[in-house]
């Protein structure tokens, strides 16, 4: 071997190392970069190899036109081409012109691609990537169940690509695997700064007879019944709907074996007892209510005492039916206060109207009745067997005497 082979063996073994990585550098494959340099189109990425990659500046456009990343930053891209000069790197795929071969390297690599939910059909979504038509299932939407896949169109995210088949003819593409990845990565953030005595923001994902649980951030924690409000709950689904979001406080955590999840306590009770309850309920007045919103646990309303929510069951619908019909924004609707409201939020029930009508339409004749003498003079009305033995069964009435 020449003095100049070794030298240029030893220039590679060292540059090799840098960062980790190896130089040699192949399309689809997934790196972890630092950006060095950011020019008019082209952000220049340190990949541990001799040269910069190369990645479009509009990769790392925000929604102001500025860059999102600086030098310094730390990045993930794939790598498009590979070769003997400066690799080219994505960060996304399927903006701009979208092949076949680019969506078949997203679905080796993992690469995110970029496309707009354009179509409902049946079991799920069609999507646009640059021209080309995928299709996301409906499981494959969202981390939830989504009861109306029609909101979704029009809207434009990243999508990881499944499968793509019959040369690019059948792209299957999922936007939840995405979203599972975040969740895991913000999980793992939540738990490291999580501790007990936290308020957070929750959405409730099940409901069962001891409980709900509770998604605070990529974690799920459990509501005991007990703790969803300071008055008797006899259901968590009296009070609560899958898919609502709630304000819980952390009451406790507790580590478990085997690399499992730990247990997280919550509690919407505790957060009433601070002083933060919601005003009393005044469960025998109807009141007018504005629709403001309408979700999927329910249609969030706006009252002289304040704004808050019907949940779907107390929505007085037929079984399956879509509240859009029923309900739209800026439409009043009578409603009665519940109990079990926390830190401000209230809730109303639309089913609970009819029999609160009725009993204050008692409480009233009761109170007219009282006010016109309280007991009753004997001769005047009487009691009701006095009132029947007037009354021929008959027909007739019964005469004294006869």
């Amino acid at each position: 071997m020449s003095q100049d082979e070794s030298f240029s063996a030893l220039f590679e073994s060292n540059t090799s190392g840098q960062g980790g990585q190896r130089s040699e550098l192949r399309a689809g494959q997934r790196i972890t970069g630092t950006v060095v340099a950011i020019t008019g189109d082209t952000v220049f990425v340190d990949v541990g190899g001799r040269v910069e990659g190369h990645l479009g500046r509009n990769e790392v456009l925000g929604d102001d036109g500025e860059p999102k990343v600086s030098v310094g930053d730390t990045v993930k891209a794939t790598v498009v081409q590979a070769g003997r000069g400066a690799p080219v790197l994505r960060m996304a795929l399927g903006r701009g012109e979208a092949g076949t071969a680019e969506l078949e390297l997203a679905a080796e690599s993992g690469t995110p691609v970029e496309g707009t939910f354009s179509k409902a059909v049946k079991a799920g979504l069609e999507v646009d990537i640059s021209g080309k038509r995928a299709f996301c299932p409906a499981s494959q939407v969202d981390v939830q169940f989504v009861e109306d896949l029609e909101t979704f169109v029009g809207q434009t995210n990243f999508f990881k690509v499944l499968e793509v088949r019959d040369n690019g003819r059948s792209i299957v593409v999922s936007r939840r695997a995405l979203l599972e990845v975040e969740r895991a990565e913000k999980a793992k953030e939540l738990l490291g700064r999580l501790e007990a005595g936290a308020e957070l923001e929750g959405i409730v994902q099940s409901l069962q007879a001891y409980g709900a649980f509770v998604d605070i951030g990529g974690i799920q924690g459990l509501l005991h019944v007990s703790e969803i409000s300071s008055a008797r709950v006899a259901s968590p689904s009296d009070v609560l709907s899958v898919g609502e979001s709630v304000r819980v406080l952390v009451k406790s955590i507790e580590s478990q074996a085997d690399g499992k999840p730990p247990k997280i306590s919550l509690s919407m009770r505790a957060l009433e007892q601070e002083g933060g309850a919601a005003p009393a309920a005044k469960q025998n007045e109807v009141v007018t209510a504005t629709v403001d919103k309408i979700e999927s646990y329910g249609v969030l309303v706006t009252t002289e005492g304040g704004a808050g929510v019907i949940p779907t069951a107390e929505l007085d619908l037929p079984l399956n039916s879509d509240p859009r019909r029923r309900y739209k924004i800026g439409a009043e609707v009578q409603v009665v206060q519940m109990r079990g409201g926390a830190k401000g939020k209230l809730r109303f029930s639309v089913r609970a109207v009819s029999a609160t009508e009725e009993r204050n339409a008692f409480a009233s004749f009761r109170q007219s009745q009282g006010k016109g003498g309280g007991k009753q003079k004997a001769g005047k009305l009487g009691s009701l067997g006095d009132l029947l033995a007037g009354i021929d069964l008959g027909g007739g009435s019964k005469s004294k005497g006869r």
